[in-house]
């Protein structure tokens, strides 16, 4: 595949996830890559940056579509390939998660624990999940076995450390001498009119994206979805992997990280409304937390953080192409909602295949959208040619 990539010029519109893993990935291919974001190297304001990292594909299969499982399974033995590429160590732990619940939830558990069972039989690539009693439990995540008699372990789930991994991201671009052009707030359209160099344009910008999307034929609009996210720093605390609470009005999830840090979050608003965390979602995201292990009573707030996920209609990421013959090829890749880090790689993988050969089998086997789509309006004329890639 390298040599496909040789001497090709691409331009990358958006620094967040998505965009800084292209990015590494094609300039370690041979290619000549400009990184355009509007921001600066911290991602401050990217989605990526307030988010819990959990790679959980059977847990998040209660709650999503089968393609974006498969996405989810495929990304995991690929992260791990990716990480351990890195310069910068990333802290990565593929040890499970556990669900927990209260007594008086015992029904909607019932419920969880059925759905998750029949999503296991109908793909064989997922790990069936594990029912614990207070032995299983104990021997498990014995910091929590005083409060709960019963759980449920799924084997082979993991996590990383999101910010650690941008960072590490950040790193490689400079060593792959990738030109970054940090605070340059530019539109792809623009890109594509005045440098003809490129032989791609790429859109990552997430929601930033949202008047292009909103412009295109067939109006594929784009969202926000507003999340919610605590970091705590809890010493008493000593959970070994990420555990969600099964909980009728706020099921949480908690996920520890390196030096005793950990993200809380469960909010999920359909609202484009960046401003600070509300009371109201702070206390229960607390007082769920503090019913988990007790030892979070003493915990030192860190980071209350807000943002909003790049959502589109069908909850569903997609990758749209449109090529021209007099600029440089467009595609934009979205959408990826909740769950941009258990499928990020899977995305990367689909849309490598695409600029290299035109086409991606990896996108028709794990059932990721691929639009040969019309230009925005604006740009549409006689001279615009659309071209399926698959």
């Amino acid at each position: 595949m390298s040599s496909t990539f040789a001497n090709s010029k691409y331009a990358i519109v958006g620094a967040g996830l998505i965009g800084r893993l292209l990015a590494v990935a094609l300039a370690k291919r041979g290619a000549q890559v400009t990184l355009f974001e509007k921001g600066g190297p911290e991602a401050l304001d990217s989605a990526a940056r307030v988010a819990a990292a959990m790679l959980a594909p059977l847990a998040e299969s209660a709650i999503t579509e089968d393609n974006v499982v498969r996405m989810g399974i495929h990304s995991l033995p690929r992260w791990q390939q990716i990480i351990n590429e890195l310069a910068k160590p990333v802290f990565f732990q593929q040890d499970g998660t556990l669900i927990l619940w209260h007594r008086q939830d015992a029904s909607d558990a019932e419920r969880f624990v059925t759905h998750l069972e029949r999503n296991s039989r109908n793909n064989r690539l997922l790990v069936a999940p594990q029912k614990l009693d207070s032995h299983a439990l104990q021997n498990i995540e014995p910091s929590v076995a005083e409060r709960f008699s019963q759980g449920l372990f799924l084997p082979n789930e993991g996590q990383l450390d999101n910010r650690q991994l941008l960072e590490a991201l950040l790193v490689e671009l400079t060593l792959m001498k990738v030109d970054c052009r940090w605070h340059q707030a530019i539109e792809p359209e623009k890109l594509r009119q005045d440098h003809k160099e490129y032989d791609w344009v790429l859109d990552c910008r997430g929601l930033g994206a949202k008047a292009n999307w909103q412009s295109l034929k067939d109006a594929r609009d784009l969202r926000g979805v507003r999340g919610e996210v605590i970091r705590l720093h809890a010493p008493e605390v000593k959970l070994r992997r990420p555990t969600r609470l099964i909980h009728p009005r706020y099921p949480i999830y908690i996920a520890p990280k390196e030096d005793d840090v950990y993200v809380v979050g469960a909010t999920e608003i359909e609202s484009e409304d960046m401003s600070p965390m509300s009371v109201r979602s702070a206390m229960e995201l607390l007082s769920a937390v503090y019913t988990v292990h007790s030892g979070f009573a003493e915990a030192r707030i860190l980071e209350m953080a807000t943002q909003c996920r790049p959502t589109l209609k069908d909850n569903l990421p997609e990758i749209t192409i449109n090529k021209k013959s007099d600029s440089p090829h467009l595609m934009m890749i979205n959408g990826l909602y909740r769950h941009g880090y258990m499928i990020s790689p899977a995305i990367m993988d689909c849309a490598l295949e695409i600029l290299s050969t035109g086409n991606s089998n990896t996108a028709l086997e794990l059932g990721l959208s691929i639009h040969s789509g019309a230009a925005p309006k604006e740009t549409q004329g006689k001279d615009a040619k659309v071209v399926s890639c698959v």
